[in-house]
C-alpha cells in the first residue's frame, strides 16, 4: 500500500492513494486553510467506519442476512494537548433490511470490532478506548406505498 501527499499551499495537500484516487486535505481558516478539504485526523476517522462498516456488510452478507442499508455514525474524543491523538472513538451501525436478526447483526459488529477491522484494532492497540453500539431498522416493503 502507498500513497503520495503534495503540498498545494497554505495548509492545503493534495492526497493521492496508491489505487489511483485523489482527494483535498486543508485546515481551518484559524489553521492558515480555507476549508477546502477534510481534515487529516478526520480522513482517519472516516477510514475506520468504512474499514468496519465493510466488515459489517459483508459478513451479514455471507451470513445471509438481507441488510439493503448500513451506516456508521462515528464520533471520536481527542486529547487537548500536542500531540492531539483520538483517546475515545465511538462507531453506532444503523443497519437496514427485511427481517434482520438482531443476534446476526450483533456478531456482526463484535466480529469486525475484534478480529477484522484492522484500523479500528490499530486504534485499539495504541491506547484509544474504541466503542461500538448498533441498532436495527425494518426496510420498507418494495411495494409499499409511503
Amino acid at each position: 500500500m502507498n500513497g503520495q501527499i503534495r503540498w498545494d499551499g497554505d495548509v492545503r495537500f493534495e492526497a493521492q492513494s496508491g489505487s489511483g484516487h485523489t482527494l483535498m486535505l486543508d485546515g481551518p481558516p484559524s489553521a492558515g486553510g480555507t476549508n477546502a478539504g477534510v481534515r487529516p485526523m478526520e480522513l482517519l476517522l472516516l477510514g475506520v467506519g468504512g474499514c468496519a462498516s465493510y466488515d459489517v456488510v459483508t459478513i451479514l452478507q455471507k451470513a445471509r442476512q438481507p441488510v439493503t442499508g448500513c451506516t456508521a455514525r462515528v464520533e471520536a474524543e481527542r486529547a487537548a494537548e500536542p500531540p492531539k491523538v483520538f483517546t475515545r472513538v465511538n462507531l453506532h451501525f444503523v443497519v437496514e433490511g427485511h427481517g434482520l436478526s438482531d443476534a446476526k447483526v450483533e456478531r456482526a459488529v463484535h466480529l469486525s470490532a475484534d478480529k477484522y477491522c484492522s484500523a479500528s484494532i490499530m486504534l485499539q492497540r495504541g491506547g484509544v478506548e474504541v466503542s461500538h453500539s448498533f441498532e436495527v431498522l425494518e426496510a420498507p416493503s418494495t411495494g409499499e406505498i409511503q
